[in-house]
């Protein structure tokens, strides 16, 4: 079946911005005088794909409730200005893939990152002309599967396809009746995707118009 637009994860799909947001996560421990070991980018690896609040959870739980919440406002901020300031890496091969891409089907983000983000990357990139639309958890507090039926529903697409990196990607698929592609390189993984793929370059070469296959 021919697909009209493909909906995008974020970190651990496109790009990776671990290191800059372990750089964030320490200053804010270190903002409000919180004693913690430092924090690595293996860390935040651990934690991506969840709802922002949720990985300050998950990695913090010997703090106090009150130092947490207040790490959460804080740290949403903080990820979104270091990364401007050191930037995110793109997988390889997906500058060129997108702007391929774009030429054969709409794109779209759906993410669990928090507001500004996403943004962030797409003026870190310059890909905002790629994108028709995106949405995430920060925006909204809903999960991804309902962010996802939301971009579906308002974008009128017909036959779009999700690709991602974790479990919580290929469950917002399933949510939607929509096909599952995982790219393996990233930091989850999943249960049962419709096709799974190692490289950017090996998702191109499936995605692309001359591609004799379909999902």
């Amino acid at each position: 079946m021919a697909h009209d637009s493909i909906v995008f994860d974020l970190d651990g799909t496109l790009w990776d911005t671990t290191p800059a947001c372990a750089v964030a996560w320490n200053e804010v421990l270190a903002a409000h005088s919180v004693p913690y070991r430092t924090i690595t980018a293996e860390d935040v690896q651990r934690v991506t794909g969840k709802p922002h609040d949720e990985c300050i959870r998950t990695t913090f739980t010997d703090v106090p409730e009150e130092t947490v919440e207040s790490m959460i406002e804080a740290t949403a901020v903080a990820d979104n200005e270091a990364i401007e300031r050191m930037g995110g890496v793109l997988y390889e091969g997906v500058g060129a893939g997108l702007k391929e891409l774009s030429k054969s089907y709409r794109l779209y983000i759906v993410s669990n990152c928090q507001s500004g983000y996403i943004e962030t990357f797409l003026a870190q990139t310059g890909f905002a002309d790629l994108f028709e639309d995106f949405e995430c958890y920060g925006n909204t507090g809903q999960p991804k599967g309902k962010n996802l039926a939301a971009v579906i529903a308002r974008n009128n697409l017909k036959s779009p396809i999700m690709i991602g990196d974790a479990e919580g990607d290929e469950t917002a698929a399933r949510q939607c009746r929509i096909p599952f592609v995982l790219v393996t390189y990233g930091f989850g993984r999943a249960i049962a995707p419709d096709e799974e793929f190692n490289s950017f370059a090996e998702l191109m070469a499936y995605l692309t118009p001359d591609s004799t296959r379909s999902v």
